[in-house]
């Protein structure tokens, strides 16, 4: 079922040093919610660092980044600390967040985009196959058709 046009699911889920993040916290910004299968994984850190090194680029059009799966905040913190990413980890160990976005799979966490604009209401979704992943600059050209409607 999409989600587009809908309001996000709001949620409070630990960061990297087990810090509440809410998504209330980002009204009036746009984010960038990036459902992704694992920590550690080839196609995963090749996602997460091609969204890093662009994150630049994101910032220019007012887009905040924020990861989310179902791995420990350890888990999380280990790898934000190998890559340097210039984002948070958030962990939702539960899934109850993935869930609500229809991000849970049978294996764990799809991989999945979210674009939540200034109001709160997702503009963009794009779920694709764990072994598949957008790069920066195809996400960033996906926001930018989405942004000009």
């Amino acid at each position: 079922m999409s989600l587009l046009g809908k309001q996000a699911t709001e949620f409070e889920l630990p960061d990297t040093n087990g810090n509440l993040v809410s998504l209330k916290n980002y009204i009036g910004k746009k984010v960038l919610l990036v459902f992704y299968p694992g920590d550690n994984t080839m196609v995963c850190t090749k996602q997460l660092c091609s969204y890093s090194d662009g994150f630049d680029g994101f910032r220019q059009i007012g887009i905040e980044i924020i990861g989310i799966n179902k791995n420990t905040v350890n888990s999380h913190k280990e790898f934000g600390e190998k890559y340097n990413f210039k984002f948070p980890l958030l962990s939702d160990v539960s899934g109850k967040i993935c869930d609500a976005y229809g991000a849970s799979g049978l294996l764990g966490t799809k991989r999945a985009m979210f674009l939540v604009d200034e109001t709160g209401k997702i503009i963009l979704e794009d779920i694709t196959l764990p072994v598949l992943y957008k790069n920066s600059e195809e996400v960033l050209e996906l926001i930018q058709k989405v942004l000009k409607k």
